[in-house]
């Protein structure tokens, strides 16, 4: 099962997870060892799918929990040398650890400490300052947000609480990344002409039951049921496609809303740093 930064994909892969937790040690194992491995543009979305997760799964058992507790400083001291808007994304996350319980404030401490780095901390170069300003006052201002998704795991259908998407709500997205949100939308399900054409095209007597009446012997009715079976699939997979593209409609005004937002305030910024 593949990992990508869709909010989709951390929510599928957090709900296999925690369907097969039985084997929380192997699985808590192969999630550090594969955290460091990937490049560093991946190491934050390895950290939500553990917080989605760690939260998730609470309901059912603190198995998760408490193994992530003994891999997480390493997770954290493994990243103190990442950005600052990676770090003040992880200091939003264990800020909202520490908001809902999640652990204990020692151990949020200590999580701090391990990707703690002093240099980086007390000298911010000034070419970013307004913009940290800028992500620190929205923080600061957003409103905590919860939804619920019904996902089916294994043939078993479970509710699944988005506790922190992707991008943190209100975090503006970069310039790259809102241009690539943009272009996979050009090659979404409403705009697939081949299978809404197969679609328009699917006989009659696959949805319309009056019709059964017509079948002359079991070869018909064989392959009626044949016909149907691939009807169905056809559809529940553009269904699923039309969804996911819903979301990720959402999600790209989200992106513009916030992107804009940013933009308006770092041009008033430099208006006013202009007239002085």
């Amino acid at each position: 099962m593949d990992l990508n930064p869709s909010q989709q994909s951390i929510q599928t892969l957090s709900l296999w997870l925690i369907h097969h937790r039985k084997h929380h040690p192997t699985i808590v194992k192969i999630w550090f060892k594969e955290m460091c491995k990937v490049k560093d543009n991946r190491k934050l979305m390895f950290m939500y799918l553990a917080n989605d997760v760690i939260q998730n799964s609470k309901k059912k058992g603190p198995e998760f929990g408490k193994e992530f507790e003994t891999v997480l400083p390493k997770a954290f001291e493994h990243m103190k040398g990442f950005d600052e808007k990676t770090r003040d994304r992880l200091n939003r996350l264990l800020q909202i650890w520490e908001e809902r319980g999640v652990y204990d404030k020692a151990q949020i401490a200590e999580f701090k400490a391990a990707f703690a780095n002093s240099e980086k901390d007390s000298v911010t170069p000034p070419k970013k300052k307004a913009k940290i300003e800028i992500e620190k006052v929205k923080k600061e201002k957003k409103e905590k947000k919860k939804s619920e998704t019904e996902i089916e795991v294994d043939g078993t259908k479970e509710l699944h609480v988005t506790l922190s998407p992707r991008t943190p709500a209100g975090d503006p997205p970069e310039t790259e990344e809102l241009i690539k949100a943009l272009m996979d939308l050009e090659n979404t399900a409403s705009s697939d002409a081949g299978v809404r054409e197969r679609i328009a095209s699917l006989p009659p007597e696959v949805s319309e039951v009056s019709l059964l009446a017509n079948l002359a012997d079991r070869t018909a009715a064989d392959q009626l049921s044949a016909a149907v079976n691939e009807a169905a699939a056809l559809l529940a997979d553009y269904n699923g496609r039309l969804q996911a593209e819903m979301e990720d409609r959402r999600r790209l005004l989200t992106m513009l809303r916030d992107y804009t937002l940013a933009q308006r305030q770092l041009l008033q910024q430099a208006q006013s740093t202009l007239e002085v």
